[in-house]
Order: structure tokens, then sequence, then C-alpha cells
């Protein structure tokens, strides 16, 4: 489990089901700029969480919990890309959770675990153009763009534009 001000990164349980429904996965404003569809109802989402749970046995996926309510309203995670090398393998609030500076907590939590645990010495970040406030999360931390790649979403055949960040830690 990983700790920040106002969060707390954990492994998923069963019962996340329905705060993972309820604050992130039915909403398409959380799904816009992921490569996830909604999920349209509780049988789907109470499925979704075991997959949810198997998958985050063999990766270093986590749900994002509020630390106040001890609700899960996101999800976040990171991978291995070479050595020495790490990237955020998704970041995602619920629409009630964004705007509340925890996206930053997040990203310097998953930076702070690769750097100190998994020794990385360079984090990599990706974000759609079109998605200005993962792009300013970037920014304020000290990413820099190192290129874009044009992409299409398999969920709609839609071209976008991923853009490419890096820090050297």
């Amino acid at each position: 489990m990983f700790e920040t001000q106002d969060l707390l990164l954990d492994k998923a349980k069963f019962p996340d089901w329905e705060p993972m429904y309820r604050n992130v996965w039915s909403y398409p404003e959380s799904a816009r700029y992921m490569m996830w569809s909604v999920t349209t109802s509780e049988e789907d989402a109470k499925v979704r969480i075991q997959k949810t749970i198997e998958f985050q046995k063999a990766h270093d996926t986590y749900l994002v919990y509020e630390r106040k309510t001890g609700e899960a309203i996101g999800f976040a995670g990171v991978e291995k890309a070479e050595p020495g090398v790490w990237e955020e393998a998704g970041i995602c609030l619920g629409p009630r959770y964004v705007g509340k500076g925890y996206g930053k907590q997040i990203l310097q939590c998953l930076i702070r675990y690769c750097k100190e645990e998994l020794g990385a010495t360079e984090f990599r970040y990706s974000s759609w153009e079109a998605n200005e406030a993962s792009k300013g999360l970037a920014k304020s931390l000290g990413f820099q763009l190192i290129g874009s790649e044009e992409k299409t979403d398999g969920r709609n055949g839609q071209y976008y534009v991923l853009q490419k960040y890096f820090l050297k830690l």
C-alpha cells in the first residue's frame, strides 16, 4: 500500500466493485482518454473487479482510495519500459475527484515508488494531446515532452495524438 496526503493506493478487493462502478467505471468522461469502455451494469462491474483483482496480482497497478472516506475513486499503476526506466500505466479518477490535486499526489507517489523501490533512473508519462489537465500535470512536475505519436482509439476508430514525456530521476 502507498499513502499520500489524501489518498491510499492498494490492491483491489471484491467489495470495491460498487464504489468503482459508482465513482469511475460508469462515467464516459472517466473513460474519455483511456483505453477502456464504460461499464453499464452492476453485474458487469462485479466481473470487471474480478478481472482487476487477477490482473493486479501480476502487475504494479492499484486502486486509488480517498483517505477520508475509504472509497475507491480511481486507479493507477506503473510498468517497466526497459532497465532503469518505468512508466505510468494509466491514472484515472472519477469525475467528482478531479481538480483536487489528487492526480499530482498519485503521480508523485508512483515516481517515488519507482525511484526508491524499483531503482528507476527515468520515469515516462504519456497523455492524449487533447487532455489539457494531464499535460498540465506533467509540466507541473517537470516532465519534458520528448515526442508524439498518432494512434487509433480501438473503441471507435478515431485518431488521437499521444504525447510522450520523461523525467530524469
